[in-house]
Formats: C-alpha cells, sequence, structure tokens
C-alpha cells in the first residue's frame, strides 16, 4: 500500500524537486525551502555529499509531514538498497538498469529508471516501473512523450532536464504526470537566497496546476 500512496503523492503534486547541493548543510536548507513551496516529492541526488545522511536526517525530521523523500541519480542496485535502509520511499535512476528495479520490486519500493528510447521504455514498464522518467528532457524534446503514447498510451511519463517554468505546460499538455526538475528550481541556493527557493517552487505547482486544469 505504501509503494501506492508514493506514487499517488507524486502524481498529484506534479512536481519532483532535485536536490543537488554542495554541501550536507545546503541540501537539508534546500530541502526545507522546496517543501515551503508545497512541492512533496523530494529527491536528494547520490551526487551531493553525504546524500545517503542527508535523507536519513530528513526522513526522520519529515516523517509525519505529507511529503515523500527519494534517492536521485542512483546508478546501481547496491546503492538504491542503502537508500532504501537510509528511508528513501523511492528511487530514480538517468539509465535503465534492470537489477536496480528488480531490488526496488523486492522491497516493494517505487523506481523510475530514464529511458531515451521507446525501446527502454517498454522494457521498464515490463519489469514493473510505475513511472518512467524520460531524461534527459532538454535533449529529446516535450514532442517525445506524444510519441512514445502512440504506441504506449499506458505508460507513464515524467520528464527530467530543462524543465522550468516556461516549457513546463508543455511538458504537462503532452502529457506527462509529473516533471522533475532540479537547477531551475533550486538556483537561489547558489547565492544563499532560499526564500527564492520557497517562491519558485510555489510556481512550478501552481504552473502544474493550471496545465492540468487547462486539459481537463
Amino acid at each position: 500500500m505504501q509503494r501506492i500512496e508514493t506514487i499517488q503523492k507524486i502524481v498529484e503534486c506534479g512536481v519532483v524537486a532535485v536536490i543537488r547541493a554542495e554541501s550536507k548543510e545546503q541540501g537539508v536548507k534546500i530541502v526545507d525551502a522546496v517543501k515551503r513551496g508545497g512541492v512533496k516529492a523530494l529527491e536528494v541526488t547520490m551526487t551531493v555529499p553525504g546524500a545517503v545522511d542527508i535523507i536519513k536526517e530528513i526522513s526522520e525530521i519529515y516523517k509525519n509531514d505529507d511529503v515523500v523523500i527519494g534517492a536521485g541519480s542512483v546508478l546501481d542496485p547496491e546503492t538504491a538498497r542503502i537508500c532504501i535502509l537510509a528511508g528513501a520511499k523511492y528511487i530514480v535512476s538517468p539509465s535503465l538498469n534492470i537489477d536496480t528495479i528488480k531490488l526496488c520490486n523486492r522491497y516493494r519500493v517505487p523506481v523510475m529508471p530514464g529511458v531515451m528510447t521507446i525501446t527502454e521504455a517498454l522494457t521498464a514498464m515490463e519489469y514493473g516501473a510505475e513511472i518512467i522518467k524520460v531524461f534527459p528532457g532538454n535533449v529529446v524534446g516535450t514532442s517525445v512523450i506524444k510519441a512514445y503514447k502512440g504506441p504506449i498510451p499506458q505508460g507513464n511519463f515524467m520528464p527530467t532536464g530543462g524543465v522550468n517554468l516556461n516549457n513546463i505546460k508543455d511538458w504537462i499538455d503532452s502529457g506527462a504526470v509529473a516533471v522533475g526538475t532540479g537547477s531551475d528550481l533550486t538556483k537561489g541556493a547558489k547565492t544563499g537566497d532560499f526564500d527564492l527557493v520557497t517562491e519558485t517552487a510555489k510556481k512550478f505547482v501552481e504552473e502544474v496546476s493550471k496545465a492540468r486544469t487547462r486539459r481537463s
């Protein structure tokens, strides 16, 4: 049931915040700022120093909040298992790794593998991935989701990479169930302006809501 609830929360919010930071302290501050902006899905990437410790810490801090903490840039099942033990409720990868999907399925944790081709997308679905990460989004473009949904309309796609406030409408219109965004969301953190991060998060949530309303 927890797996289903996690997926539902990600889809309902429509925005996954990709957290990259230069330190554990900055990472925690970014997470807090994004959360205050209304983004409920927080993805701490393994490229952040002390990423596993951050996942463990914020999972404890927000255990009673309506947010889901996940791990990103997960390249293999070994890393996925470590993240799950630290409290990660979902796993995101930049690539398609079957063993990672199997590991996550074993522990009933949602996994979002990265794909660039229809073959990869179909393979990920056949192994049980509910949401497919389209990466890098700025390379394949918004039209790729419509192309994918031609032969596999049942697919759930989430673009990451190059998603910003100017094109988020196009991604939702193309059929994305959610979007992943990093630097465009958290750029204020580079100058220590975490209020800007919060305001930007609010705008992302609002734009997804507007785009969905127009589609309905």
